[in-house]
């Protein structure tokens, strides 16, 4: 059975930092991408930044791009997301997200249970 527990979320000020983990177990997605969508209230479930397991290529949406860094660790089996200079408009809960090939909701495999990141201003 494959789970994603994720950790690191929390509450801070605008310009601070988090770091987000997900550790998988189960089984390993050598040949795809494991990354991070996050989901405001009233919004849709957006992707903010993914990572093959393989080459450890990484993709950031446009508006992350410079300030949150995707990482992982082989040997735990465990992605991160270091997340700097936080925005107000960064508040949501972010899913970990892991087995798909093109980063969109419907080909993610399995979800993380979400963790709340709130910045206030």
């Amino acid at each position: 059975q494959v789970q994603l527990v994720e950790s690191g979320g929390g509450l801070v000020q605008a310009g601070g930092s988090l770091k987000l983990s997900c550790a998988a177990s189960g089984r390993t997605f050598s040949s795809s991408a494991m990354g991070w969508f996050r989901q405001a209230p009233g919004k849709e479930r957006e992707p903010v930044a993914a990572i093959t397991w393989n080459t450890g290529a990484t993709y950031y949406v446009d508006s992350v791009k410079g300030r949150f860094t995707i990482s992982r660790d082989t040997a735990k089996n465990t992605v991160y997301l270091q997340m700097n200079s936080l925005k107000p408009e960064d508040t949501a809960v972010y899913y970990c997200a892991a087995d798909f090939l093109e980063i969109r909701v419907a080909d993610v495999g399995y979800w993380g249970q979400g963790t709340q990141v709130t910045v206030s201003s």
